[in-house]
């Protein structure tokens, strides 16, 4: 007995050594018509922060192309995706490495759109996020199973910012965060969708109101007076 219980304290001295106790990932995801996510690996050990720096396998492409590759195999192809506006990845100093990029399309984020009060119902897919990274060789985080919990279980920090956090002896950190637009209301979170409302936009308002149809007429009946002084 004396023995298992030495073995397991050696196993978690050793992997202390190798995952600094500070070293973590946050995951924020911005929501507005699409979705701005941040992946943020701070702290990590120089030996991992060096071999994954090494890994031709792992670039600013990376992340992007596993959660489009997931979600195609789940017949979910409605998704595209754009770089962020970093370029350079790599923070020496601080060992750690910044990712950014834009997720898009109908499978990730979609509205639909209230004829009478013109509001619009917004639905987010969270589901992207359960994916397995490699960073290196032989170190890789299943985000998968470190964020398996479901959204609708996750704490509210505020009205519209959704937070969890997941952290293991011996194991980066893992945080998500899900920021929602400061203007949304009537949030619900059933599983991983959440869904929310929207004021309706500046040019639905315009477009519905009995205004431009009387700005239309005065403008034609102004052509209508100028062509007939023009004869």
């Amino acid at each position: 007995m004396r023995k298992i219980a030495l073995a397991t304290l050696i196993s978690i001295l050793i992997l202390s050594v190798v995952i600094p106790v500070n070293a973590s990932i946050t995951t924020k995801a911005t929501v507005d018509d699409s979705l701005f996510i941040t992946y943020d690996f701070e702290n990590l050990d120089s030996t991992i922060y060096n071999q994954t720096k090494a890994n031709t396998q792992f670039n600013i492409t990376t992340i992007p192309q596993i959660i489009k590759k997931n979600l195609e195999q789940k017949n979910q192809t409605l998704v595209n995706w754009g770089l962020g506006p970093q370029t350079d990845i790599y923070d020496d100093a601080n060992r750690a490495i910044h990712i950014s990029f834009f997720l898009s399309g109908s499978d990730i984020i979609s509205f639909t759109v209230n004829e009478t009060t013109m509001k619009h119902t917004y639905q987010v897919s969270t589901e992207w996020r359960k994916l397995q990274v490699n960073l290196t060789s032989d170190f890789s985080i299943d985000f998968a199973q470190r964020l398996a919990k479901p959204v609708a279980e996750w704490q509210k920090t505020n009205e519209t910012t959704l937070y969890y956090e997941n952290k293991q002896i011996g194991m980066l950190d893992v945080f998500f965060i899900l920021i929602l637009p400061a203007s949304a209301s009537n949030i619900q979170v059933r599983g991983d969708i959440v869904t929310y409302d929207m004021p309706p936009r500046f040019e639905d308002q315009l477009l519905n109101s009995p205004f431009l149809i009387l700005g239309a007429l005065a403008v034609a009946l102004v052509i209508i007076l100028i062509y007939r002084k023009a004869r």
